[in-house]
């Protein structure tokens, strides 16, 4: 439509028209005399609204999405800080409680051996000295560390003493080939020399080339003159193979170690030796054996053989 007087003037009027319905329709309330146009044109132009927003709606919930996701976003990054702190916590706990528990049960073999020891922490693995099972711990002549002083923890012999610094220690472990220890059996006294192999199991040699040993049995330290290096008494490892070959004077015996040398964390050192040989107290209790299950087979005669016995 072209912009013209009478064309001004009909918009004017119609903008007149529309005011005055709007008041007419206020005033009247709930019995508007437009209400009734309103519902028709509620019904007419209703599905062009719906399809309208159907249109629409998923470009306002995208872009909604798009306007809370960095709220997701923060609060699940929070969520996961959250959660990363807890696991750090209980391992920390986790670890704690391993370390509690282990300090527990070396402090348990001191009381059983009388061992007077001091409680040191492994720091690192090698050290300078070109050993190559070699621990180092956080005590030192500080702490009343001394040189060939013997090294123990919660399941038995750890190593002795080598270097001593002021705060810190070097361990040789009784794994190293350098190592080299005075054993008895238990129960039979049998006594040998253990010697370390790396990561394979000690190798003993007893005196008694003729010592009946078996499978199992379990081998503490003899201890040494002065008990230096070694005090009596700390469990050493349980026999694991026994060669009977060579004929020699002497028995050569393979023994798996008590002591895990890859998992050492909390250690003691015997500061103060045993009043007297606390002999096999301080060995573990012995497991009980599995018994055998016993399986009972029941025979039920068929009913041809019963027939049969009956015949004859």
């Amino acid at each position: 439509m072209r912009d013209t007087k009478e064309s001004r003037l009909l918009l004017v009027l119609l903008i007149a028209i529309a005011f005055a319905l709007i008041t007419v329709d206020i005033r009247g309330g709930r019995n508007s005399p437009v209400d009734g146009a309103r519902h028709a044109a509620a019904a007419a132009f209703g599905p062009i609204e719906n399809g309208l927003s159907s249109a629409v709606d998923p470009v306002g919930n995208a872009v909604s999405a798009v306007r809370d996701s960095g709220t997701r976003h923060d609060r699940l990054a929070a969520l996961e800080k959250e959660n990363a702190a807890l696991k750090a916590k209980l391992g920390s706990d986790d670890r704690n409680r391993s370390r509690l528990g282990q300090l527990d049960k070396m402090l348990k073999i001191a009381g059983e051996g009388q061992y007077g020891i001091k409680g040191a922490q492994v720091i690192a693995i090698g050290s300078a000295q070109g050993f190559s099972w070699t621990i180092t711990i956080d005590a030192g002549a500080n702490d009343g560390i001394k040189r060939d002083m013997t090294v123990l923890n919660s399941d038995g012999l750890v190593g002795r003493v080598t270097t001593v610094g002021p705060d810190t220690a070097t361990v040789l472990l009784a794994n190293d080939p350098d190592f080299t220890v005075g054993t008895r059996m238990e129960n039979s006294d049998e006594l040998g020399f253990a010697s370390g192999q790396g990561d394979r199991p000690l190798r003993v040699e007893l005196l008694n080339g003729k010592a009946e040993v078996k499978k199992g049995d379990r081998l503490v330290t003899f201890g040494s003159q002065a008990d230096t290096p070694f005090v009596p008494g700390v469990p050493v490892g349980v026999v694991s193979r026994v060669d009977r070959s060579g004929g020699g004077l002497t028995r050569t015996l393979y023994v798996t170690p008590y002591v895990a040398f890859s998992k050492l964390d909390i250690v003691g050192v015997v500061v103060q030796p045993p009043k007297k040989d606390p002999r096999d107290e301080v060995l573990p209790a012995k497991p009980k054996p599995v018994p055998t299950p016993t399986v009972t087979v029941t025979v039920t005669p068929s009913a041809n053989a019963t027939a049969d016995g009956q015949q004859q």
